[in-house]
């Protein structure tokens, strides 16, 4: 299954050999749903599902990005922090 901005999906735009699949082996259903649920993490479908929800505005976007980018930065200097015995 390919999302894509231009076009909404469809079952005319499926091809069986798109998508994400796990086999089970060993009637291990646990352990293959964790792996689809890591794949499915990666490929980032729960993130682009969210972000398609409602509009944001670009500048809301930039805000947020760099929110974030400062939340990681001072959580690296108080990790720093600690390491170095401050």
């Amino acid at each position: 299954m390919r999302f894509n901005n231009k076009r909404k999906w469809s079952k005319d735009n499926y091809t069986p050999g798109d998508g994400i699949t796990v086999i089970v082996r060993n009637n291990d259903v646990n352990a293959a749903l964790r792996k689809f649920k890591k794949k499915v993490q990666e490929a980032g479908i729960i993130q682009e599902i969210k972000e398609r929800q409602s509009y944001v505005k670009p500048s809301e976007k930039k805000r947020k990005a760099k929110a974030a980018g400062k939340a990681r930065w001072l959580k690296k200097q108080a990790k720093e922090k600690i390491d170095r015995g401050y």
